[in-house]
């Protein structure tokens, strides 16, 4: 597993690090104006999704391997509600850093 303070890009990093904390401010620091998800490769209301699947339910995220200067990831993403699972993220970065759009699914 990856060390998420070794992740390659600043912005993944910090999402990685604000789930595995359980931190929701510094989540939606990160997250650009308008910034949308996808899971499964349905879109989803990201603040309603995130709190059902990441801090309601104590997301955590295990970075097996990082693609694509880093705004890809496969990760064995677990919490209470679907234990473990491998899965999918890819990320879109804004040109001041925050994260305009996340995908995710199952790996």
């Amino acid at each position: 597993m990856i060390d998420p303070a070794q992740l390659t890009d600043p912005a993944v990093r910090a999402f990685v690090s604000a789930v595995n904390a359980g931190d929701r401010g510094a989540f939606e620091a990160l997250l650009a104006p308008g910034a949308t998800m996808s899971d499964d490769g349905s879109d989803r209301n990201l603040t309603e999704w995130a709190d059902r699947e990441i801090f309601s339910s104590g997301g955590h995220m295990a970075v097996a391997s990082e693609s694509d200067g880093g705004r890809g990831l496969i990760v064995d993403y677990r919490n209470d509600t679907w234990g473990e699972m491998r899965t999918a993220w890819r990320f879109d970065v804004t040109t001041d850093g925050r994260i305009s759009r996340f995908e995710t699914g199952q790996a």
